[in-house]
């Protein structure tokens, strides 16, 4: 089950739209921002329904 979820980058602030595949469970994963390229941190919370998204910068 797929999906979506608006967040803004923890460097530049922009908002970004990240894609959240809920099947596979709870998730660390690092992906770049599309606007600057640093790498951000997702922690995905997820008991297959119910969700919650973390974003944070590599240094926090």
């Amino acid at each position: 089950m797929l999906e979506t979820q608006d967040y803004d980058c923890p460097y530049c602030g922009e908002p970004a739209e990240a894609v959240l595949d809920l099947s596979a469970g709870d998730q660390d994963y690092i992906e770049d921002c599309p606007v600057c390229c640093r790498p951000i941190v997702f922690a995905l919370q997820t008991d297959g329904e119910d969700w919650s998204l973390h974003v944070r910068s590599e240094n926090e």
